[in-house]
């Protein structure tokens, strides 16, 4: 496996190593901090989600932990490492956000973007098909009342439940089988692991007597932080609340340079990347990941015209902007490019994993084959995993058996028993690899169109579909702060009745303040229609247009993806090039130069200033301790303003 000999992945499998022993990390300052989250925090990050469109996870990840480190240390104790990662994790998780809808606070966001689908102009000509298990129907009268207390509520609330709790389930199983193989069989070195690993041993020894230049470099970030989120977060909540439309010193995301670069680059996504996070992210990626992305993004610079002048590009148009453009050269090329990519990765991942256990004795001798692990690391029994992983799955398919009886159940068992640990293989190798995030697109959509099925109900179903490569980081960072792997089991038990009833609460509350979206959630209400057309448009498709899949998924391109992602890996493995270099190639085809290119400028700033500067090793170590501080510091004047904002909200509402 030539990867596992490449120099720089070897650089970033050692730049920290996991502690002598392991602790288990849950206490009752933890449990403490998982109702802090969920019950002041969460309220911030719905409403940051509809309003701009923006992640509050750093506010309540940073913030909470630096309020409960300072109450332990007025108490004369401390929280250990192993504390603060855990509340770390679990803030993180309680206010994660979900996608593009930038749907924030937990399960209860989903009825909230369904009621709004049901009832979209998008969705009119089959809203009557969208079963009662998903949303009310229109003759229960709940759609006209803003309030999930209502009879006809019960039914998908039950049904939500259950897709949560086997969810749960699913994820952790399947994430543990597959952090054995990427990181104890395989050794990936997960590079973006360090930065939460990092941060919570720099928040714990600021703390204690022990006290290192990691408190040094996270307060530096932190203080970039609050200066750049004042002006690109915080003046944006603030005049939002008085102001019918926000100020934007610095336009978020980007600058849309598109419209002006159509007539000399046509189907070109054009802009400027306004986050100063995007250089913090490039001090961290490995260095040939970032230049083969550059590169990649420069040669879409170069075929997109191409393309579009031999009429491959067909749906793009002038007067487009990134995001339509975008998703236009999406369907007409790159989605079946990104597909035969993503085959060759799982392609090149199976021929690793196997050769690797060719090697099975040789790393039985470094004592990291399956039989060997760092002791009081809370492993669990993998037979045991397995048998979770498929009873969890088997219940997702009797779920969507029950809900939807007339679709072909072998469909059900193909997607949990097959695209699932594919794809989650598939993606947790990527995050191994390069700390990116990979998936085949569209397999849903193909696969449900391929099965001839024309009933609407399919298309809201809890298949089990998932991908669980981004949750096999997260056993590398216990593994790295030292936590054990069953504190991770304890905080999930103990986080999830708080994360539903914090959800139903507050999702109830913001609901009731204004529909969602409207004019008081910019962000959803500019945002949700064009989503919900994209999302109405599978679905009108699957029962009036059947050549919709002839048209988006091209089987020529998928196999030039595949064969040139197989070329490109072998000829530079050939030449000992670094294998990062093909992964960012990977990564970079199809995106907009202003993504990746201010990652380069931070790649470029690290390797020909701070490396000499301070040294290469020395800067590898600070780099994610100043990205961790950044995150820190943009959190927490975030959560400022945000907080303010709810009080002005709420005000607004009364009476009087």
């Amino acid at each position: 496996m030539e990867e596992l000999r490449d120099k720089e992945i070897e650089i970033y499998r050692d730049l920290m190593r996991p502690p002598d022993g392991f602790v288990e990390g849950f206490s009752s300052r933890v449990l403490l901090g998982t109702l802090f989250v969920g019950f002041v925090m969460l309220p911030g990050a719905i409403y940051l989600g509809l309003l701009v469109g923006q992640n509050l996870g750093p506010a309540a990840e940073w913030t909470t932990i630096i309020l409960f480190a300072e109450a332990a240390r007025r108490s004369f104790t401390a929280l250990g490492k192993q504390e603060i990662y855990l509340i770390f994790y679990i803030a993180g998780s309680l206010t994660a956000l979900n996608g593009a809808l930038a749907l924030s606070g937990g399960p209860f966001s989903g009825p909230i973007w369904s009621v709004y689908f049901k009832t979209s102009p998008a969705a009119a000509a089959f809203a009557a098909d969208i079963p009662g298990w998903v949303v009310p129907t229109q003759e229960s009268g709940a759609l006209n009342v803003r309030s999930f207390m209502q009879h006809a509520w019960l039914v998908p609330i039950v049904v939500m439940i259950l897709g949560q709790v086997l969810s749960r389930l699913n994820w952790f199983s399947a994430a543990y089988v597959l952090f054995r193989v990427t990181s104890d069989l395989e050794r990936l070195p997960f590079p973006m692991a360090p930065v939460a690993a990092q941060g919570a041993t720099a928040l714990a020894e600021t703390h204690s007597k022990s006290e290192t230049w990691r408190w040094r470099v996270f307060s530096i970030g932190s203080m970039i932080g609050l200066a750049f989120g004042a002006i690109y977060a915080g003046i944006p909540a603030l005049t939002g609340a008085v102001l019918k439309r926000p100020i934007n010193i610095l336009p978020i995301p980007w600058v849309d340079f598109t419209t002006g670069t159509e007539n000399l680059l046509p189907a070109v996504p054009m802009g400027l990347d306004t986050n100063l996070g995007t250089i913090m992210v490039g001090f961290v990626l490995p260095f040939w990941l970032v230049v083969g992305g550059a590169a990649a993004a420069l040669v879409t610079i170069i075929v997109n015209p191409v393309l579009y002048h031999r009429g491959v590009l067909t749906q793009w148009q002038k007067g487009m902007g990134v995001i339509d453009t975008m998703t236009a050269n999406q369907f007409d090329f790159w989605m079946s490019f990104g597909i035969g990519s993503a085959f060759a990765i799982a392609a090149i991942g199976i021929v690793s994993l196997v050769y690797a256990w060719g090697r099975r004795s040789r790393l039985k001798d470094r004592g990291m084959s399956f039989g060997a692990v760092p002791p009081d690391r809370g492993d669990f029994n993998m037979p045991l995993m397995l048998a979770v992983f498929v009873v969890s799955s088997l219940g997702y398919v009797v779920l969507c058996k029950y809900l939807v009886p007339d679709f072909p159940m072998w469909y059900f068992l193909l997607f949990a028993f097959f695209f699932t640990p594919l794809t989650s293989y598939i993606n947790s190798r990527m995050m191994g690899l390069t700390g990116q995030w990979v998936g085949i697109p569209m397999i849903r959509e193909a696969t449900i169109l391929l099965s001839g099925y024309k009933g609407a109900d399919i298309w809201f179903a809890p298949l089990p579909l998932q991908n669980y490569g981004g949750f096999v980081q997260r056993f590398r960072e216990l593994e790295l702060v030292g936590v054990s792997f069953r504190g991770l089991l304890k905080a999930e038990v103990a986080m999830f009745p708080v994360l539903m009833v914090a959800s139903f609460v507050f999702w109830q509350f913001i609901w009731r303040l204004a529909p969602i979206p409207s004019a008081q959630f910019q962000y959803a209400n500019e945002w949700w229609p064009y989503h919900a057309r994209m999302q109405a448009f599978w679905v009108k498709g699957a029962t009036t247009d059947p050549d919709l899949l002839g048209r988006f998924l091209k089987p020529p391109i998928i196999g030039a993806g595949f064969g040139l992602v197989l070329l490109l890996y072998y000829v530079m493995s050939w030449f000992r090039l670094p294998v990062m270099l093909i992964y960012g190639l990977i990564r970079g085809f199809g995106n907009p130069a202003h993504v990746v290119i201010p990652e380069l400028g931070g790649a470029l700033l690290g390797r020909f200033y701070f490396a000499p500067r301070f040294g290469e090793k020395q800067w590898r170590q600070f780099a994610p301790v100043v990205l961790a501080g950044y995150q820190c510091g943009m959190g927490l004047i975030s959560m400022v303003c945000i907080a303010i904002v709810l009080i002005v909200k709420s005000i607004s509402q009364l009476p009087y």
